[in-house]
């Protein structure tokens, strides 16, 4: 038998065996997705291809996540999103954040009338009470050229801007990780931590539903559980009856 003909019989049935996701019909709401600290919007692509194939229009925004102060930040990175056509006319507009893009849609919403289409909020590993991360390192000039204004502004000082902003009047869900890869930093965070946010400081006042997942910060928006999660609360307002 020719090898090409061997090599068709072998691929077909697998191919047939592998059943695609199957794709929503477009359900007339928008997905805004924020990276973290120090990210890009490529960080988000698996969670966004995921919330695609559930009928949603995304918008995975990238912005200069270390260039600015956190109120600048937020108001000069959502503000465009928000005011275009098809997100204004939209059903619906949610978010998925991770990190300190948790910390700009609360720093938005808090300081600028809400979109009367506001949605759900999931925050994967937000700051919302600091990291002691920047308690130890913040001073350092090493970490303020890194990680810039807005980031060396995220300890847990009471004075902090996201304890400042207060509680949430609008559906959140937050999703929080317990697992370290970084052994160094852990030892600066006290308690459960994905290695830079603490299970504890990730928690915030007015918050709808809170889970913890074993991921780490960095990766924790592409853990198949998290996807889940937030596809679950995007949809129900709520993290059970997982699918």
């Amino acid at each position: 038998m020719p090898r090409s003909a061997l090599v068709l019989l072998l691929v077909i049935p697998l191919a047939q065996c592998t059943t695609p996701r199957p794709v929503a019909e477009p359900n007339g709401e928008v997905v805004v997705l924020l990276h973290g600290l120090a990210r890009t919007s490529g960080s988000m692509k698996k969670m966004e291809k995921a919330l695609r194939a559930d009928g949603y229009q995304t918008i995975n925004h990238d912005y200069p996540s270390t260039k600015n102060e956190l109120p600048e930040l937020a108001t000069n990175s959502l503000a465009p999103v928000l005011e275009r056509d098809d997100v204004a006319q939209a059903k619906a507009i949610h978010f998925v954040t991770h990190s300190m893009g948790g910390i700009l849609v609360r720093q938005y919403l808090a300081t600028h009338p809400k979109p009367p289409n506001l949605g759900r909020v999931v925050m994967l590993a937000p700051p919302n009470n600091g990291s002691e991360i920047v308690d130890k390192l913040g001073a350092q000039g090493w970490f303020k050229a890194i990680f810039g204004p807005g980031g060396c502004s995220l300890n847990t000082d009471h004075s902090n801007p996201p304890k400042q902003l207060g509680p949430v009047d609008y559906p959140v869900g937050v999703i929080a990780g317990d697992r370290v890869l970084n052994v160094i930093t852990t030892f600066m965070v006290p308690g459960p931590d994905d290695g830079t946010v603490s299970v504890e400081s990730s928690k915030l006042d007015g918050m709808h539903d809170h889970r913890v997942v074993h991921a780490d910060h960095t990766f924790i928006m592409m853990k198949r559980q998290t996807i889940d999660l937030t596809r679950n609360f995007l949809k129900t307002g709520s993290f059970e009856g997982m699918d």
